[in-house]
């Protein structure tokens, strides 16, 4: 009998979804039912739009919006996250894919399901490893170059259907632009009016709408924010009904989406060859860790507000299993949307059959309303595509980081400019060693402070910014980073330099509250050191030294070497002691002002 509950506390670990139907209450249902559709008007135009974007036919954007979203709100930990088709993945897909077969072909499609599958084992082995942790070596300023500078590159990628020119496909930034350059003669200006209007019309809904709404005090607030994102099925009825009415796309060459195939999608395995396969593996790679960041940060900032927890590892799961589901349905990589994850929160949703719901009008439409968008134009979608991408630029990020810290700043910069320039996959490789370079440098001059006490205290400080009492045969210096092989050497040298400076000094302190590991070039010189320094006649002593780092010198002949009565708990307690054996504390009087 002890069984069961094991495996039901398992399964609701695993299945989030038994936990919330458990607990399911009939005054959630109306939140859930409002927030369901509302997101699907939205998803509808927008998985459209990002399926052309990833060059593969509209109807695929609507089937990787089904099975996927399904398997994640039964898996997913995050009750609000909408997972589906987003602009990231499908810049990825088009610019790797594209390489290997023809856009918009069988083969293509192929490829683009065989690389969510591939994606989908990579995220459930790498959640059921814990393997989250991997996701930190994207810091911040390169997300936001990477995501900045896609953004760019998507948003230009679609100014050919707003001007209705056709142009050869590019994944380098100055060929686009010649190419639109060549392109702007042709310019066809009944699809400059019906993009124009487009844009004009997500952009009223988008600001001036929840501003109207807002007068009306009676309104709720939730509503109308969720209201303000519908302006992208607006914006396909109305643009659908211009084109059809005036007959725009047979006489004014207006481009159109053309006859969509209605029904659900089958289940299939891509009919492709385990060494074609191969090729994938890296773009397989990039799009785990970008989806999933996509994924946990919407997740964990919407769990915040309703003070909920997100498993990061079960998020792995659930991501993969809906990659998954997404490859065998006739789909392509999906991962969380902020916009549709955020209109899915102000809605309403309470739970994910916020989401199931979507699945089922998603659905409804795939079956039924396929034909009513034939006319379709595509200036529409590429609108929606363009205003949807706007918010992942953030201009004002270089800005901040370069007042806070300018080596952030410009691994950033070197990563929206690489992206922007040599593509995607080289320029996130390039940020991320930028970024692990910057780490080695910083770490490798580590901070290092000669302090004192701090009169009538126990709180000792930095000689050069407060007033302190110093010992003249002692020296406390405190080392504020971890001691690894990269700064081992500029420490000892620190050290010695510091040692011949002061003839008199016959005691040094290294103070270690901010060490929390010692690898073993650190341990090899701080042997060395401790030799030298008896060489010379002075003494080494360790102080507030972690639990962690001690149990592993403990393991070592150091601490034998050292002196077990070398090592103090409290630099308080070493400064005593020491004093007893020094001349009078001195006042040193180097505060800044």
């Amino acid at each position: 009998m002890k069984l069961l509950p094991t495996i039901f506390s398992w399964l609701k670990r695993r299945v989030p979804a038994f936990d919330w139907l458990a607990h399911y209450q009939r005054k959630q249902l109306p939140g859930d039912a409002l927030a369901g559709v509302i997101v699907a008007t939205l998803l509808i135009p927008q998985a459209m739009a990002y399926a052309l974007l990833a060059g593969l036919p509209p109807q695929v954007g609507l089937y990787a919006s089904l099975l996927p979203l399904a398997v994640y709100a039964l898996l997913g930990s995050s009750r609000f996250l909408s997972v589906g088709p987003s602009a990231l993945l499908s810049l990825l897909i088009v610019t790797q894919v594209a390489a290997l077969a023809e856009p918009g072909s069988p083969r293509y499609l192929a490829f683009a399901m065989a690389t969510a599958l591939i994606v989908g084992f990579l995220q459930i082995a790498m959640g059921a490893a814990r393997l989250g942790v991997l996701t930190n070596f994207l810091s911040q300023p390169v997300l936001s170059g990477f995501t900045s500078a896609a953004a760019c590159h998507i948003a230009l990628s679609q100014v050919k259907h707003l001007l209705g020119v056709p142009l050869p496909r590019t994944d380098h930034l100055h060929e686009l632009l010649a190419e639109l350059a060549r392109a702007v003669p042709q310019t066809r200006w009944p699809t400059v009016a019906i993009s124009t209007a487009s844009v004009l019309l997500l952009l009223a809904f988008q600001y001036l709408l929840p501003r109207v709404l807002a007068r009306w005090k009676t309104f709720p607030a939730a509503l109308a924010q969720s209201l303000s994102k519908s302006g992208p099925i607006v914006a396909v009825i109305v643009g659908t009904a211009i084109v059809a009415a005036f007959h725009l796309g047979a006489r004014h060459g207006v481009s159109i989406i053309g006859e969509i195939p209605s029904g659900l999608p089958r289940f299939a395995l891509p009919a492709l060859a385990a060494s074609e396969l191969l090729p994938l593996i890296p773009l397989a790679f990039t799009i785990s860790f970008i989806g999933f960041l996509e994924n946990i940060s919407v997740a964990k900032s919407l769990a915040a507000k309703r003070r909920q927890k997100v498993d990061s590892d079960q998020e792995f799961i659930a991501l993969g299993a809906a990659n998954l589901a997404a490859g065998v349905t006739g789909g392509y990589p999906v991962s969380g949307s902020f916009a549709r994850s955020m209109v899915n929160f102000t809605a309403g949703a309470k739970t994910g059959l916020a989401s199931l719901i979507t699945v089922v009008v998603v659905g409804m439409a795939a079956l039924f309303l396929m034909p009513l968008f034939h006319h379709l134009p595509q200036a529409v979608l590429a609108a929606i595509i363009i205003i949807a991408v706007i918010g992942l630029m953030d201009f004002g990020m270089p800005r901040r980081l370069w007042r806070y810290n300018k080596a952030d700043a410009a691994a950033l910069i070197l990563t929206f400019v690489t992206v922007l320039a040599l593509g995607v996959e080289k320029g996130i490789l390039i940020g991320v060693c930028a970024t692990i370079l910057l780490y080695l440098w910083r770490t490798s001059r580590p901070h290092m402070a000669v302090v004192g006490r701090v009169p009538k205290t126990e709180h000792f400080r930095n000689v050069q910014r407060h007033e302190v009492q110093t010992l003249p045969h002692v020296l406390l210096l405190r080392i504020d980073e971890s001691l690894y092989f990269a700064n081992a050497k500029y420490i000892e040298d620190f050290v010695l330099c510091a040692a011949a400076e002061r003839p008199q000094l016959r005691h040094l302190v290294l103070i270690c509250n901010a060490i929390n590991f010692i690898d073993a070039s650190a341990l090899e010189t701080l042997t060395d050191l401790r030799t030298r320094m008896q060489d010379a006649g002075i003494l080494l002593y360790l102080t507030e030294v972690k639990g962690p780092v001690m149990d592993r010198l403990a393991r070592t002949e150091f601490l034998e070497q050292l002196g077990h009565e070398r090592v103090f708990l409290t630099t308080q307690a070493a400064y005593e002691q020491l004093a007893s054996a020094s001349p009078s504390p001195q006042g040193v009087n180097n505060a800044e002002p």
